[in-house]
């Protein structure tokens, strides 16, 4: 058996066997089957939270998904960023024509044949994500968006020798440097925390003899981290809300409403023209961002009418509005779940599948309200000075 790729760590009486993998790699899939069946250990880890665990043994989720309950809880945004982020994974697996995850999934099943013990390693994802998103500030938020969807939609073919090359530590190191100078608070919570959160779990799982498998990625982190001891429930904190959002997203609309009000008080004509011009501005970016996302007429026009309300209560948003009156329209069928992880993948599919229409019309209606939100708001601060020199 080739030992590429596997680090063997003996601690405190424990084998601790870890295969260094790559997500959308055939080799990998076949080197964990081979591994597990001739090591046959007491368990077997793998780089899953639960969540992930379920989505990987339950293909059809994307079926029973809620489409209105995930508009009305303000998940829409979510659920677009990680149905892309997924797309990107499975356009490489469907390249090689294998499942994205194949590795995860054979060292589930191998698991099971053996009768080994399966421990799910990994720090539960949306834990994850509320620490990147808490951690890179405003721009990096927008640079890390920017990154990542340039990322999905570019259409160059890499060859699966090229991918194992990822597996080689030199090589590996030096991307986490180039990694870390981009984005060094995104490197802590997606790589070093789950390093330590991994280790911990590794280190812990019961039986003698355990077969971790892991991306590549983690593997120089975890040499480091298993000989340490690390608190899992410190590591599984969600970051604390900061209050300035909410102190901002209310103070602004107070700040308009008083403006608008003591012109008209002083000057109702110039009153009224900062109404006007809120209402213009306000609705027609997010009608804008509606119809960008292919919307209904009707979910259009609601778009319009709402956003001028909503971006004075921090409480409402015009997308949520303009997303249901397009889901009691252009209510996605079955097959538009069904097909989901397969439209995710290209511009088009994003556009012409129901679901992720919906979703685009929420995300793009919003961010259409908001740019009318600084432009009316600038244009009404202009009338009030004109107006009061």
């Amino acid at each position: 058996m080739s030992e590429e790729n596997i680090t063997r760590i003996n601690l405190d009486g424990k084998e601790i066997i870890i295969i260094g993998t790559a997500h959308v790699s055939r080799q990998s899939a076949e080197q964990v089957k081979e591994v597990i069946e001739l090591e046959q250990p007491n368990t077997v880890c793998v780089e899953l939270d639960d969540q992930r665990f379920q989505s990987i043994k339950n293909e059809s989720q994307w079926e029973k998904m809620d489409i209105f309950q995930i508009v009305k809880e303000k998940k829409s945004s979510l659920l677009l960023v990680n149905l892309v982020i997924s797309s990107f994974q499975k356009r490489l697996a469907k390249q090689f024509g294998i499942k994205p995850g194949q590795e995860m999934i054979q060292a589930i099943e191998s698991a099971e044949e053996m009768n080994a013990e399966l421990v799910l390693a990994d720090r539960n994802i949306q834990i994850t994500f509320a620490r990147i998103w808490s951690g890179v500030g405003f721009w990096g938020k927008m640079k890390l968006l920017t990154e990542i969807i340039g990322s999905i939609f570019n259409k160059e073919d890499i060859t699966e020798e090229e991918l194992e090359k990822l597996k080689s530590q030199d090589m590996l190191q030096s991307m986490l440097n180039e990694f870390s100078e981009s984005f060094p608070k995104l490197k802590t919570s997606l790589i070093d925390e789950r390093d330590q959160y991994l280790a911990q779990k590794i280190k812990d799982a019961p039986g003698d003899k355990i077969v971790a498998v892991v991306g590549a990625a983690h593997v120089p982190g975890i040499k480091v981290e298993i000989h340490k001891e690390h608190d899992l429930k410190q590591l599984s904190k969600r970051p604390p809300k900061s209050k300035a959002p909410k102190i901002i997203g209310w103070a602004i609309p107070i700040f308009i409403i008083a403006l608008i009000a003591y012109t008209f008080y002083a000057n109702p004509s110039a009153g009224l023209e900062q109404t006007l011009s809120w209402i213009l501005w306000n609705g027609t970016f997010a009608a804008i961002g509606a119809a960008l996302a292919f919307a209904h007429p009707l979910a259009i026009l609601t778009a319009f009418v709402i956003a001028p309300i909503s971006s004075l209560n921090p409480l409402m948003a015009a997308g949520w509005f303009s997303g249901l009156v397009q889901l009691y329209f252009k209510r996605p069928k079955v097959s538009d779940f069904k097909s989901l992880s397969d439209d995710v993948v290209s511009l088009k599919g994003l556009w012409s599948n129901k679901v992720t229409r919906v979703l685009l019309i929420v995300v793009l209606t919003n961010i259409g309200s908001s740019l009318g939100t600084f432009i009316g708001g600038a244009d009404i601060i202009r009338v009030f000075f004109e107006n009061f020199k």
